[in-house]
């Protein structure tokens, strides 16, 4: 957690915790989502590849969804739920962790693994508290 609010503080803080939890063990893309309109809209990312989905309607897929509700959303099998978007034929899970300032929903992190159920309580709980913190530097930043 401290490597994040070091890299919170510095020039880029988006592309600063993508690129922290990009290291990280089962987290094979990770890209941070910012709210436009009635949209989400792909900002830092990294991965093996670049997604189609770089914008996507609120409501729509597990990122939509996540974002409609301000709610973490956890799919352990995304094959198995009607609302994935697909992205890489790889993709095994997925967490969406929404940006949330004084109930309004700033983004969202939206990470993928390769490996099912690769999240679970504690990938939950850390990166509820990144999206917190990432959530006070956007408010800070306006």
């Amino acid at each position: 957690m401290e490597r994040i609010r070091n890299v919170l503080a510095g020039d880029a803080p988006l592309q600063g915790v993508v690129d922290a939890l990009a290291g990280l063990p089962y987290y094979d893309w990770v890209g941070i989502y910012l709210v436009q309109g009635k949209e989400l809209v792909l900002g830092p990312w990294r991965g093996a590849e670049a997604t189609e989905h770089v914008r996507i309607p609120i409501g729509r897929g597990i990122c939509g969804a996540a974002a409609a509700t301000g709610r973490t959303e956890v799919v352990a099998d995304v094959k198995s739920d009607p609302r994935y978007l697909a992205c890489f034929p790889t993709t095994r899970s997925e967490i969406v962790v929404p940006i949330v300032h004084e109930d309004e929903v700033l983004g969202e992190i939206d990470i993928d693994s390769n490996t099912p159920a690769a999240f679970g309580e504690e990938d939950r709980l850390f990166l509820e508290e990144v999206a917190r913190l990432i959530a006070q530097r956007l408010k800070e930043a306006r």
